[in-house]
């Protein structure tokens, strides 16, 4: 684990390397994943058919067979261990109350004129959501997408999972029944994403897609945005830790090390102001390593793109991290609201020792689809807003109209557009 001081002559070069940690090489694929989509578009489920038989080892014998069927995911559900249900269903009630507390209004506002202005909101009529899967089991990612577009008032969700060799994790298929998904398809990657924007004979076309995914997923969500809505382009996952002489070395070992077991290209880095966590850190992480289970992942991840750097004041560690703009940060020092204000840029801010970022992954209730790479500076988390749409509403009375309108005529007369000017015009003769 690469460690830097802020005095060292070569910081800033390093530096400038943890900035670019996110960094996918989109171009790359992007011709591969071009094709992939213009077969979709072209020859709807006959290339999602064809596609599956060649990257998840499986051919569906028929149409029907991409689709899991509604009884399996009931199945499914009853068939989990007790407390591992109440745990999902706590997690639920969870996540819904959140995002319940983050719906937006429609509002109306009337002038003295009686003139109206306001804003009318509506969730879209169908939302396609990406859970990756396969043998792994996702069931908190089809929670964090699917609740949002539940609580926002989405109509018709539809959800596309990758089942190499035909299996699906039955936890993810009893997170669909507790969710109320009807529409959940067995195909994934970028075939999954073309399917969701164009539509199929079999897979309905939708107006956004969301959820988490590989370098070819996120590839075809950039591609395709326009035609339909997306949330983020994510890249791999990454966690920045702030502290100080009061933080505890295995807490942050532990939590720099439920990042890297995600993906050999997550990144986990620590800022700090104490010199002497640094060695008391990456002893701890040795030692940690070793009862992970995914050891072999995690210790890659740690030693090429895990950093510790140390600043000589909090302010400088701030800025840094401000810099980074994390997907996740802990805030692990003496006051840590204290250091709220200055902290601009995070998808997710864990504040003080007993908020470990894996209860924001799972429990809390805020979502855990969080911008990547630095895309904190302009991107959101995952939320309500992603599955609303917003309209405009003006109603002028005379009064209101006679009152503005000679301002706006003149506006379109500058401009050149004269049917505007007389539109105007017409009205307030």
């Amino acid at each position: 684990m690469k460690i830097v001081n802020t005095q060292d002559a070569n910081f800033e070069d390093e530096f400038a390397q943890l900035l670019e940690r996110g960094k996918m090489d989109i171009d790359g694929v992007t011709h591969v994943v071009k094709n992939l989509l213009d077969e979709i578009k072209n020859d709807g489920n006959g290339a999602v058919k064809g596609h599956i038989a060649k990257f998840d080892n499986w051919t569906p014998a028929s149409d029907s067979e991409l689709e899991v069927s509604i009884e399996s995911m009931e199945r499914a559900y009853n068939s989990i261990d007790e407390k591992l249900r109440e745990a999902l269903h706590l997690a639920y009630d969870r996540i819904e109350n959140y995002h319940q507390k983050l719906m937006p209004k429609s509002w109306f506002d009337f002038e003295k004129s009686g003139t109206m202005l306001g804003q009318k909101v509506t969730a879209v009529d169908s939302a396609g959501l990406y859970i990756p899967g396969g043998k792994a089991a996702y069931p908190s990612s089809l929670l964090m997408n699917a609740i949002p577009a539940i609580v926002a008032g989405v109509e018709e969700i539809v959800v596309c999972t990758p089942a190499p060799d035909n299996e699906l994790n039955e936890l993810l298929l009893a997170a669909c029944h507790l969710c109320k998904v009807t529409k959940v398809f067995k195909v994934g990657g970028a075939s999954a994403i073309g399917a969701m924007a164009y539509g199929t004979e079999s897979i309905p076309k939708v107006d956004v897609i969301t959820g988490p995914g590989n370098i070819f997923v996120a590839t075809a969500k950039k591609l395709v945005y326009g035609e339909v809505n997306i949330d983020m382009i994510a890249g791999p996952s990454e966690i920045g830790i702030l502290a100080d002489e009061s933080a505890r070395a295995d807490f942050i070992a532990m939590d720099l090390l439920s990042q890297a077991e995600h993906d050999e290209m997550a990144s986990s880095i620590l800022i700090t102001t104490d010199a002497s966590l640094a060695p008391k850190v990456t002893a701890k992480i040795e030692e940690f390593l070793k009862r992970l289970s995914r050891e072999e992942i995690a210790r890659k991840s740690i030693e090429e793109r895990g950093a510790i750097i140390i600043t000589e004041t909090m302010e400088e560690a701030i800025d840094l991290m401000n810099q980074i703009a994390p997907e996740h940060l802990e805030v692990l020092t003496k006051n840590p609201m204290e250091l709220l204000r200055s902290i601009k840029h995070a998808g997710a801010i864990f504040l003080g020792e007993n908020t470990p970022e894996p209860i924001g992954d799972y429990i809390a209730g805020p979502n855990h689809t969080l911008p990547t790479g630095g895309t904190a500076k302009f991107f959101s988390p995952l939320s309500v807003e992603h599955f609303l749409k917003k309209s405009s509403i003006i109603s002028m009375t005379k009064a209101g109209l006679d009152e503005i309108g000679e301002a706006c005529a003149l506006i379109a007369n500058t401009e050149g557009l004269t049917a505007h000017e007389e539109s105007v015009r017409i009205r307030l003769s």
